[in-house]
């Protein structure tokens, strides 16, 4: 079994997603293209990576502004096929928004949004997209040495209420202050996790609990308070955060008149440190924590009780002649008060691993570099190209497993202590079994080689 072989194999489940067959082989086509395509990718360079540079282009352009099909439907085979590799009976899943620079002016989801990538004395703005990313942490590490590898299984696009003019009248300013309110990133979160909560059920997962991993943009009202069905969440909290005990039986209050914030717990001596082992970094590492049951944040999570910990900051070099720095300790909030803290802590630990697809989606794959403008069109197109990366993480994972074997390209001098293939491996690997077996994929209209690529990414 090649990787090529997998891929299509777990593609070709997409055909019930579209009305018509051609669609669908369009669509998987397109897939493909945005994988092995060099250079941006624009839908045009896809098009000539695929070899159709002299056919007609007006039928790939319409697969995402005039055909109807849901993008996030993309994702259920990948998810039925992964949910094996989460042994236990929590399933951890990261959550994150990530940006895309856009310049079109016609864009109608673009607006102005401050620039992750701004110095932290300075803000910029810049011109984008928004999307809120789902990825499911697949435990490798249980039967390796591998990191936890993410596998996105939601992308949906997040964009903000356009603020309306300055002597717009008063019942269009209370319209878009009542929107501003109904859809924002918070409630967007929201959605997103009963939507994975669904999926997983519809993928045989319906015992096991959802432990979503938020980051601290996330750890406010609307998301803690919101209804949850075998779902867990576990957010990183602000050290100033103001939480309290249970007041005392038969008190006529609910909430304990002394308050505390999770930075006087981590100085407090008389909590005692705990230890556990945390696979992070490539190996199992000794990480110390406090912890406390059945705290309330009355600002946030209102009536919810929740589970604190505190993590303790992990003492590091930046070289061996170095001093030893600290790294910030990390607070973190969880709704889940059952299941043992190692199991919580590691599903956070994996959490990082959804900020490596967010850099190889937009890196290494180019997600939002296509040129559309339809309003349909332009959420579509990275959906497309974010499930086709999905589903090339998961067929290296069926086909060869955690580790890098033989079978992937010899690494350069700088990466050979790499323990798993990159997204770039998987690649040039996918590039190299095109070549070598064009019989796998004629059935899609893809004509390609070596020279195609090479002409696609000088075009």
């Amino acid at each position: 079994m090649t990787l090529l072989q997998t891929w299509l194999d777990i593609t070709a489940e997409w055909a019930g997603v579209f009305a018509q067959k051609r669609t669908a082989v369009r669509a998987i086509r397109q897939a493909l293209g945005s994988l092995v395509c060099v250079g941006r990718r624009t839908v045009t360079r896809i098009l000539w990576a695929t070899g159709r540079e002299h056919l007609p282009w007006q039928a790939e352009y319409h697969l995402f502004s005039r055909s109807k099909w849901d993008a996030q439907a993309l994702f259920a085979p990948i998810i039925m096929r992964a949910l094996p590799l989460c042994p236990g009976p929590l399933v951890g899943v990261a959550g994150d928004d990530t940006k895309m620079s856009k310049t079109g002016r016609c864009i109608k989801q673009a607006f102005y949004q401050r620039d992750p990538l701004s110095p932290p004395f300075h803000a910029n703005l810049v011109l984008g997209l928004r999307f809120l990313q789902a990825s499911l942490l697949v435990p490798m590490y249980r039967d390796g040495s591998s990191s936890c590898r993410a596998l996105p299984i939601r992308f949906e696009e997040s964009s903000s209420v356009k603020k309306p003019p300055r002597r717009a009248d008063q019942e269009t300013w209370k319209a878009y202050h009542r929107q501003r309110k109904q859809k924002n990133l918070s409630t967007g979160c929201v959605a997103m996790i009963g939507h994975v909560r669904a999926a997983l059920d519809a993928a045989g997962g319906a015992a096991k609990t959802l432990v979503m991993a938020l980051d601290g943009s996330f750890c406010n009202r609307t998301v803690f308070t919101a209804p949850r069905d075998r779902t867990e969440l576990i957010a990183r909290a602000r050290k100033d955060a103001v939480l309290c005990f249970r007041a005392p039986q038969g008190s006529r209050r609910f909430y304990a008149k002394d308050k505390f914030r999770p930075e006087q717990v981590r100085q407090d001596d008389n909590i005692p440190w705990k230890h556990t082992r945390i696979f992070y970094g490539g190996q199992w590492r000794t990480v110390r924590y406090k912890e406390i049951h059945e705290v309330y944040w009355q600002g946030g999570a209102r009536r919810l009780p929740l589970r604190l910990f505190v993590l303790a900051p992990t003492p590091y070099r930046k070289r061996k002649s170095a001093k030893l720095y600290y790294r910030q300790p990390a607070y973190l909030l969880a709704t889940d008060l059952r299941h043992a803290a190692k199991d919580l802590l590691q599903i956070y630990f994996d959490r990082w691993q959804i900020e490596v697809n967010h850099r190889e989606e937009k890196d290494t794959l180019g997600i939002g570099q296509a040129q559309l403008w339809n309003k349909d069109a332009v959420p579509k197109q990275p959906v497309l190209a974010v499930a086709a990366y999905s589903a090339l993480l998961l067929a290296a994972l069926l086909t060869f497993g955690p580790e890098r074997g033989s079978v992937y390209a010899q690494l350069p001098r700088w990466r050979r202590s790499a323990k798993r293939p990159s997204c770039l491996d998987l690649i040039t690997l996918l590039r190299k079994e095109i070549d070598e077996y064009p019989a796998l994929y004629q059935h899609l209209g893809f004509h390609t080689s070596k020279s195609t690529l090479t002409d696609a990414a000088a075009a």
